[in-house]
């Protein structure tokens, strides 16, 4: 007799837009993927922060302007009180500030309004998973954002003291992934990418992620 294998749980996600007509809609039709639950709906960052205090949450998709707080300040909360719960801003707005100052916050996605249902929903897979999602033309837009850069200033190579690992690590930064699956690329732990961090920000002089993203992307790693 062969036993069925347990079925996984859903992802269970918080849905944040100041606008009913982007909430309802997108609540129905991601009940339709199977495998994504969406436990409750916010108007505002506050509330937002409210729900994730009182229910298990996965996977936060946040629109960035809204009252009260916006979703990068609830962003960066999130990220301070719950680091396990994952962000994916889902957006009208790609602009090179918006998309910077929300993966600085801790974004591990960024979507526009654009996207497509399969699209959210892989992206929200992907979040949950610890991976992270920069549509095409956020992608773009940050390209853009270090080429100019480079255009505008002369190129900063990356310190020669870095370790290998620490570069390593600084790609994977470049490519999207928060520390959980860079410690799963590498086989190593947490606290030993943290460590890493630390280091190569200190050394290169890195400000935040999205620096880092920024200094990996000119520096040829991703």
């Amino acid at each position: 007799m062969t036993g069925s294998a347990t079925p996984s749980p859903p992802i269970n996600v918080v849905i944040a837009d100041d606008q009913a007509a982007v909430r309802e809609p997108l609540a129905m039709v991601l009940a339709l993927a199977g495998d994504i639950s969406v436990v409750a709906t916010a108007t505002n960052g506050r509330e937002v922060l409210d729900i994730v205090a009182e229910k298990p949450v996965d996977v936060v998709l946040m629109d960035l302007r809204m009252p009260e707080m916006d979703g990068t300040e609830a962003t960066r909360r999130l990220g301070e009180a719950h680091p396990d719960v994952a962000v994916v801003v889902l957006t009208t707005f790609a602009d090179d500030d918006s998309i910077m100052t929300a993966l600085a916050a801790g974004a591990r996605g960024y979507l526009t309004k654009n996207a497509g249902r399969e699209d959210i929903a892989r992206a929200i897979r992907a979040a949950a998973a610890g991976q992270s999602v920069l549509d095409h033309e956020v992608r773009n837009r940050l390209l853009a954002a270090v080429t100019g850069a480079q255009r505008s200033t002369p190129r900063e190579p990356l310190p020669a003291d870095l370790t290998p690992r620490e570069r390593e690590v600084l790609a994977l930064i470049g490519e999207g992934l928060p520390n959980r699956a860079i410690a799963e690329r590498l086989f190593i732990s947490e606290a030993t990418v943290k460590t890493h961090i630390n280091n190569l920000f200190a050394k290169a002089g890195i400000r935040d992620r999205a620096d880092a993203v920024r200094r990996a992307i000119a520096a040829g790693l991703a």
